[in-house]
Parts: C-alpha cells; sequence; structure tokens
C-alpha cells in the first residue's frame, strides 16, 4: 500500500513500519526517559509514562489535510482512504510492541555480561518498556481514516492499556461512532489550529471542501463527550499566523463549543519536514504561550492555567486540577 519510495523516507526517519499502512517511532521522550534525563509533558501533566509510551499510526501516509506545521512528508501523501484490505486491531497492535522493542535495542544491556555497562539506560525502564503500556495513535497521517479505529482502541482496552487519540476533527460520524460502540480512547484530542475558516483554509490546505463545517461538528460531538472519556482541544501555535491579538476571542468561542476537560496550548516546533514550510522565527517562544494564552483566559472565566512544560512550550488550560492525572495510572 505504501510506494517504495515513500517507505524509504519515513526509513530515513526511523519510522518502523507495522504491516500494511501501520507505523511506529520512538520519541525522543521515550529516550530521555529511558535514560533519566526527562519526561514528556503528557507524564507530567496526566500521569502516563514515557517509556512506556508507544507512538503510532494506523494510517501513516493518509490524511486528507496537508498542514503547515506537520513534520510528516505532506507532499507524498497517498490519499484520505486505505484501498484493499486493511490489517486487524490485533495485527497492529502485536506488530507495533514487536517493532518498538526493535527500535529499542541500542538500549539493549546485556544482564550477562561482566563487561562495563555502555548504555546510560535504566534497568529497570528498559525492561518495563519492552511492553508499552500507553499508545499515542497520533504520530503521523489521520488515524480515523483506520476504519477499524474503535476495534483498535478496545483491542488496547482488552490489554489493559491506555490509548490517546489525535484526530484533526474531520470525521465526526467516526466520532459518534465510537460513543455509540463505547470504543472511545482513554482522552480524545481534536486539533484545532485556526480560529476561523479563513485562516483553516490557508494552514490546513484540506482536500474537504467542508473541513471547517466538519471540524466545528466534531466539537460539537466533544462537548457532550466529557463524561464518557477525557477531551482535550489541542492548538498548535504559529508566531504571526494563528496567534495574533484577535484570534484569541475566536478560539475561546471554539473552546466554549467543544467543553473540553483541558485545553493544550504549544508553539509549534520547526522539525521534519515542517522546516520546510515554517522558519524557525516562526517557532513561539515559551513566553509568547503564556501571553497568547492569558489573552484566551479573558474570555474564558471558568479555565485557568493548571500546568506548563517549559522545554515543550506547551501549557494546560483547565477547570480542575484534581482531574489532570489518569487514574489507571
Amino acid at each position: 500500500m505504501i510506494p517504495e519510495k515513500v517507505q524509504k523516507v519515513l526509513k530515513k526517519q526511523h519510522y518502523a513500519l507495522v504491516g500494511k499502512h501501520s507505523a511506529v517511532q520512538i520519541c525522543r521522550w521515550t529516550k530521555k526517559s529511558l535514560r533519566n534525563e526527562g519526561v514528556c509533558y503528557k507524564e507530567k501533566f496526566y500521569g502516563i509514562k514515557s517509556h512506556l509510551c508507544c507512538q503510532m499510526t494506523p494510517a501513516v501516509m493518509w490524511c486528507p489535510n496537508r498542514c503547515l506545521h506537520c513534520w510528516r512528508a505532506v507532499e507524498m501523501t497517498i490519499g484520505d482512504e486505505i484501498r484493499g484490505k486493511v490489517d486487524s486491531p490485533k495485527e497492529i497492535v502485536d506488530g507495533c510492541i514487536e517493532a518498538q522493542k526493535k527500535l529499542l535495542q541500542g538500549f539493549h544491556i546485556d544482564e550477562k555480561s561482566k563487561k562495563k555497562q555502555l548504555s546510560r539506560a535504566n534497568r529497570e525502564k528498559y525492561a518495563e518498556a519492552q511492553e508499552p503500556m500507553q499508545f499515542a495513535i497520533s504520530l503521523s497521517g489521520e488515524p480515523m481514516i483506520y476504519e477499524n479505529i474503535g476495534g483498535l482502541i478496545e483491542e488496547l482496552r482488552k490489554r489493559g492499556k491506555t490509548s490517546f487519540l489525535v484526530t484533526n476533527g474531520l470525521y465526526p460520524e467516526k466520532l459518534e461512532e465510537l460513543e455509540k460502540k463505547k470504543q472511545l480512547p482513554t482522552q480524545l484530542y481534536i486539533s484545532v489550529n485556526a480560529p476561523t475558516e479563513e485562516r483553516y483554509n490557508k494552514i490546513h490546505r484540506s482536500s474537504k471542501k467542508n473541513a471547517w463545517e466538519l471540524l466545528n461538528k466534531s466539537l460539537e460531538i466533544m462537548s457532550r463527550l466529557k463524561n464518557k472519556t477525557r477531551t482535550v482541544f489541542r492548538m498548535n501555535l504559529i508566531l504571526n499566523v494563528n496567534m495574533n491579538d484577535e484570534h484569541a476571542e475566536k478560539y475561546a468561542e471554539l473552546i466554549k463549543k467543544a467543553n473540553p476537560m483541558f485545553v493544550e496550548v504549544k508553539g509549534v516546533m520547526s522539525v521534519g519536514y515542517a522546516r520546510e514550510r515554517i522558519p524557525y522565527d516562526k517557532m513561539p517562544y515559551h513566553k509568547d504561550i503564556i501571553e497568547f494564552s492569558k489573552k484566551m483566559l479573558k474570555y474564558l472565566p471558568e479555565f485557568k492555567i493548571l500546568d506548563e512544560k517549559i522545554e515543550s512550550r506547551v501549557l494546560l488550560l483547565g477547570k480542575d486540577k484534581s482531574e489532570m492525572k489518569i487514574k489507571e495510572c
């Protein structure tokens, strides 16, 4: 399903391809955690363990959008539909776990060897990392394109694993299906990177002509899911593009519509293929994220700043700090 030319690009970026359409990539925070050098903001905010996280996607090069800030080679997008027979949830989960193990082999510690330990990995963490317990279903592409995304989430739940599903919000019918079948993830994210339709079209360059309408419908659905799953309104901000003063009130209106448990306000990073579209001077500093968040909070009296991770240039907004940590962890 994935052309050879695209496979070469993905492997060069240290993706491990899984089956016909899925992939895994080791997050730098997973590596840092294994070396006791720090943890991801998701661990700081929500309590999931970075060294136990599998960053994966069931639709590595399929997406209706070609976002400016995406680290994926959007010019090589295969389409917005996976054609042919797809892999089963079990095949994907098993494949991702095996791929994760292989990608972590550089951290291997030979317990039987009498030689000096060369790896800086924490022995206990490395052993635990052989069975990831948290699946970040994002990485690249749009996961809702995988037709059995609900089955994938259900498979993870059966195995006692948590799941964070990040969607662009263009598949409200899939959200309704997940709700109806009780297959919602541990934590549902909708990425909202534009305050208006005009900005949306410039940033996302979607193949769906009614993308803005679909996104707003998904936000309306999110508003009723709060008692069924954890919900996050996720923002990726670009200096002088989607975080100008006049945008603060517009974002606040969208947040009110979605009524999420949390809002992640994050600065865009010029990494991967995004470097060709987002120059470094468009990357906001942490102070810029704080300043813009405070402007939005003027229109969101129930929300406040709950936490931050300066290295990741991200703030967490919400109503109740006691709700931050995931109980399953």
